[in-house]
């Protein structure tokens, strides 16, 4: 399994570039994780990406931070008597924001306590979950949750030999604290579709909270 991790980095580095900073954290009883930071794209303001439809901004560079370390082992099903060392969904997570509007580097240590949580908690992350940091991303960050969204949009899914399942690289996107609990109540599907009518730019590390009544 020590093979998977060069491979997810390899196409990491194949659909965004060559990361310009990485950090390591080693949480308790879990294999380390990374975060790469990626630098000097641009977006048009064209669509989120990330399965949430269409967003509107002025464009401008973009900054994005992928884990690495989730995938070393399959999510295991909570519910299961014993774990399968080897079947099991796979996953990474990317969480895409603008530059130059926030301290958003400090949001590594958040996404590695993310990507340790089915190691820690037996979460099994897939599309339409909710994920709590306990405090805002970032400093001063109007978000304490993200919503998990559709993968396949921004790094492709990475096929690894049979019995593995593949790697699905999701994205992550942030919610207010009344998005979150809209969305407990009115499910993943309605707030992204209250995202698309308000033409919300999901990567807007100040963004407001999207009207919700």
């Amino acid at each position: 399994m020590a093979d998977v991790l060069p491979l997810v980095e390899a196409r990491l580095r194949t659909a965004l570039g060559e990361p310009d900073a990485r950090a390591a954290v080693t949480f308790l009883g879990t294999d380390r994780i990374e975060v790469l930071r990626f630098t000097g794209s641009t977006d048009a303001g064209t669509g989120s990406g990330a399965g949430a439809g269409t967003v509107t901004g002025s464009g401008g560079e973009i900054v994005r931070y992928a884990t690495l370390g989730m995938s070393a082992q399959p999510m295991a099903d909570p519910t299961a008597a014993v774990a399968d060392p080897v079947a099991g969904p796979r996953a990474e997570l990317v969480l895409s924001v603008r530059a130059g509007a926030a301290d958003t580097d400090k949001v590594l240590r958040p996404l590695a306590v993310l990507a340790a949580s089915p190691q820690v908690e037996g979460l099994v992350v897939a599309p339409g979950a909710s994920l709590d940091v306990g405090g805002p991303l970032w400093p001063g960050a109007p978000f304490t949750s993200v919503l998990v969204a559709e993968p396949g949009g921004l790094v492709e899914d990475l096929e690894l030999d049979a019995p593995l399942d593949p790697v699905r690289f999701l994205p992550l996107l942030p919610m207010t604290p009344n998005e979150a609990a809209w969305k407990r109540v009115h499910g993943a599907g309605a707030l992204q579709e209250r995202w698309l009518a308000s033409g919300t730019d999901l990567r807007d590390p100040a963004r407001k909270s999207v009207p919700l009544d």
